[in-house]
């Protein structure tokens, strides 16, 4: 199989990393973005194969069980997110640079396989309270799942110094400036 290089976004739910990786593919065309498989709804906005491959939990299972994934993890009871081995070799056979933007968890996973070929970037928000505001304003979730989170948030900000740069989302504007400059560097760099 062929192999090449890959750029990861993590951070918590609400922190910016999906915006900032929408924006660096429309500024860097040699990037295509790893699309996740996840068992939670589809949101209205959503597309099947374009925001992430939505699988049922047997279908998500049975993937588990043949070994088709780089990572996974059960975020919450029968709430799977996963990154399929098929989606990076889709992009390295494209001669494209994988895009991943995932939790914490599956970037570590993913950041221990690839080392040295992956740029690993932590997007930090401002704060846990600034956090909640985002995670509100988006108006997607419940008091049960905000208070989730929230808490989630809390343990993977615990992350950050296992990564190999920190953006703090302070505003938008300066955090993209930020990934854009680590990215330009990273894809003009040798392997």
């Amino acid at each position: 199989m062929k192999e090449g290089k890959l750029i990861l976004f993590c951070g918590p739910s609400g922190s910016g990393k999906t915006t900032i990786t929408r924006h660096l593919l429309e500024h860097f065309p040699q990037l295509s973005f790893s699309v996740s498989a996840t068992t939670r709804k589809k949101r209205a906005s959503e597309v099947d194969g374009e925001d992430y491959h939505f699988l049922t939990v047997p279908e998500f299972k049975k993937k588990i069980e043949t070994d088709q994934f780089v990572e996974w993890e059960e975020v919450y009871t029968d709430l799977y997110y996963g990154t399929l081995k098929s989606e990076i070799e889709r992009i390295w056979n494209e001669n494209k640079v994988v895009a991943f933007d995932v939790d914490v968890e599956g970037g570590m996973n993913i950041k221990k396989i690839y080392g040295n070929s992956l740029l690993a970037v932590f997007i930090k928000p401002l704060s846990v309270e600034v956090l909640r505001k985002r995670l509100t304003d988006r108006n997607t979730e419940s008091p049960e799942s905000l208070a989730i989170r929230i808490a989630k948030a809390e343990l993977e900000l615990t992350y950050t110094d296992k990564f190999d740069h920190i953006i703090v989302n302070d505003t938008l504007e300066h955090a993209l400036e930020q990934a854009k400059a680590l990215v330009k560097e990273f894809l003009t760099t040798p392997s």
